[in-house]
């Protein structure tokens, strides 16, 4: 998924073999181990020919064989989520520098003095038109409150039932912009086809959004969404509300970063197992008190951090130009 996301920008991709070692099992073990070692291997390659100044990792496993391969060389890690994974907890043992999207993250550090606040780094093509603008792009009313509902880049099948089966009444209320995810577009089209005349036309599903994200972000009134670290700093950046849903078969990262943005104000949480009875009802509570959600998006802004990239290339040249004051 990533080399398609990463050359539709224009940046050179090169993938590296490696696999994960954490809770895989005996069996796998030792073919996950094979792929690290060639992983090693094929990252020294591309370090040789490349020739970098420094390192930047900013999570899984893949960077645990360029880690070893450039050992030698600065190193700056990014920790997206409140929580960090496993390849980011050892990279961060041996990175000159750890930058974290949130201040909550710094406690998870304690042995270490070099870890800086940036907030969490969002590409430039999301940027503020003004929401007249933004829901005409999408073809939506002015007049009527919009949710946006996606899950993530491969989309997320649990959220998206619990939006179908109660999708007429939610489009009672309001008007919803669906970004259902590749594996779950085919179904679609049947559920638009079930709806009446009426409400159809508030229901606008995609498979995936690239350059209308900003606008979807922005057409919205509120969010609902998986709790991945993108939900750190989209919604924060655009002001967004948000009613998280964090991903129940993994480690408790997304739960984590729930945790913190409810905490902080910017949104509610709903268990996934629960989304079938609680989605209509929490989303069309939330749009009928217009003073929670607006001190809700109050508390999103004040999470934002536009300039978080600049601040952690701004770390990487620090890193670089320091070591190399050192070394002559």
């Amino acid at each position: 998924m990533e080399a398609s996301l990463v050359r539709r920008t224009g940046i050179a991709f090169e993938a590296i073999p490696a696999a994960g070692v954490h809770g895989v099992g005996l069996r796998a073990l030792p073919g996950n181990l094979w792929r690290l070692a060639r992983g090693v291997t094929a990252a020294r390659r591309v370090i040789r020919r490349f020739g970098p100044d420094a390192l930047f990792f900013t999570g899984g496993y893949v960077g645990v064989p360029v880690a070893l391969a450039g050992r030698r060389l600065p190193k700056v890690v990014y920790v997206p989520d409140i929580e960090p994974g496993l390849a980011l907890k050892l990279l961060s043992r041996t990175a000159d520098v750890v930058a974290v999207t949130a201040d909550d993250s710094r406690g998870r550090y304690p042995q270490r003095k070099n870890v800086v606040v940036t907030g969490y780094p969002t590409r430039p093509e999301l940027q503020a038109v003004g929401q007249a603008a933004a829901r005409h792009a999408l073809g939506l009313e002015m007049g009527r409150p919009v949710v946006l509902v996606f899950g993530g880049s491969r989309g997320a099948r649990s959220i998206n039932r619990a939006l179908w089966a109660r999708l007429p009444q939610i489009l009672e209320e309001t008007q919803v912009v669906h970004i259902t995810g590749e594996l779950d577009w085919p179904e679609t089209a049947p559920v638009q086809a079930a709806l009446p005349a009426g409400l159809a036309r508030g229901y606008h599903p995609h498979a995936y959004l690239h350059d209308e994200m900003a606008a979807a972000l922005e057409s919205a009134d509120l969010a609902v969404s998986r709790a991945g670290a993108s939900a750190m700093g989209e919604f924060p950046l655009f002001g967004l509300p948000a009613v998280l849903v964090p991903y129940p078969h993994a480690w408790q990262y997304q739960k984590v970063n729930a945790e913190y943005l409810v905490r902080c104000g910017a949104a509610v949480c709903v268990n996934d197992e629960d989304l079938g009875e609680q989605l209509a009802p929490t989303v069309l509570a939330l749009l009928a008190n217009r003073s929670r959600l607006e001190a809700m998006a109050a508390a999103a802004r004040r999470l934002a951090k536009p300039q978080a990239a600049m601040a952690i290339a701004a770390e990487i040249e620090r890193l670089v130009e320091t070591r190399g004051r050192s070394r002559g």
